[in-house]
């Protein structure tokens, strides 16, 4: 968990300093614009990724500031995790206690999961936003899954523009198995992760389809790398001059609510955010119980959609979990019944008013 959290010149706050006193729940509230997104951010960069929006490095930085930013956090364990920027350069850089450190380090020490206003259209957004979305939460557990997934991108465009420039057969046969390759790797994950979370899932189901997933769990991966690249070698035409092709590219996801019996994207836009908010629950219970660490989970415009019940219900799963939670909202007093949490007041960029 995080002890305390620094950040100079990051978005409208040219100095903040969080001390969370050790609580479970962080809670930061007031008006919209005031900096409270900014904060999750921040703290979602500290796993070593773009962060939760995934906006380019310049436009992070203060305004009319030095053009750089940086975020300090301290943790329960004692480290120090560093995530900076400088103006003029490609990319941001990592600090652990102190030294330099690759980016992916810093995920061995928070394994951060958030959900933003953006994932509460999860359910009737398009194929692309949920492969996205879980393919983020399985690389929790694989820290080589976001790798395959850009490469098996690569891989594709490739494909393309060797399709287009009638590349030889020998050359086509080389990318073609390294596709297979990499996509049943990706859809081996994607199967294991879904099995995963359904265990602590109660009122809901996770599945995915997919021509590469189908054939992993009709025979073996094996059997289905073999499948899928006697497939890709059938499929060497381009369609008005562009590839036209299956696989872990076109998979999606799907949550069913059986409670109501329905799946997801027909239920309400209440009952929408309450599934998408047990996921991420459940999700947090199994890292705790695969690795022993403490999740953080993020959560912007927390209690947005839900009703006094469902909110009570939220509030509830929050401090019985195992987890610290950072949330969001402009209204202090709707959060007034979660135990073992700090509040804080955002105003302007300004952090005030901790209790």
């Amino acid at each position: 968990m995080i002890k305390n959290l620094t950040l100079t010149d990051f978005r409208n706050h040219k100095t903040c300093r969080i001390d969370t006193g050790g609580k479970k729940n962080i809670i930061i509230t007031g008006p919209n614009g005031a900096g409270k997104t900014a904060i999750l951010e921040a703290v979602s960069m500290l796993a070593g990724d773009r962060g939760m929006r995934g906006a380019p490095m310049n436009e992070i930085a203060y305004f009319n500031g030095n053009g750089g930013f940086s975020i300090f956090a301290g943790t329960n364990d004692d480290t120090e995790l560093c995530v900076y920027f400088n103006s003029g350069d490609t990319n941001r850089h990592a600090k652990i206690d102190g030294d330099n450190a690759n980016l992916a380090d810093l995920a061995k020490h928070l394994r951060i999961v958030w959900i933003t206003p953006r994932e509460d259209r999860i359910f009737t957004d398009s194929a692309s936003d949920r492969r996205a979305f879980f393919d983020r939460l399985a690389a929790s557990f694989d820290s080589a899954h976001s790798g395959r997934i850009a490469r098996h991108a690569k891989l594709l465009t490739e494909r393309a523009g060797a399709l287009k420039n009638c590349a030889d057969n020998n050359w086509m046969d080389a990318l073609d198995g390294q596709i297979a390759s990499v996509a049943v790797a990706i859809a081996a994950a994607r199967i294991q992760y879904a099995g995963e979370i359904n265990y602590f899932l109660t009122d809901a189901a996770v599945s995915v389809d997919g021509m590469v997933e189908g054939m992993i769990m009709a025979t073996n991966a094996g059997d289905a790398e073999r499948n899928y690249l006697s497939y890709l070698k059938s499929n060497r035409t381009l369609v008005n001059d562009k590839m036209v092709l299956d696989g872990v590219n076109k998979s999606d996801f799907g949550v069913f609510n059986m409670k109501l019996n329905l799946p997801a994207n027909l239920t309400s836009t209440g009952q929408q955010k309450t599934t998408l908010l047990n996921l991420i629950l459940a999700h947090a219970k199994l890292v705790h119980t695969k690795t022993g660490a403490t999740p953080i989970i993020l959560l912007d415009e927390a209690a947005a959609h839900l009703d006094t019940n469902a909110r009570q219900d939220l509030f509830a799963a929050l401090s019985a979990a195992n987890a610290q939670v950072w949330a969001t909202g402009i209204d202090a007093n709707i959060f007034t019944d979660i135990p073992d949490a700090i509040f804080v007041s955002c105003t302007d960029g300004v952090v005030s008013n901790i209790i």
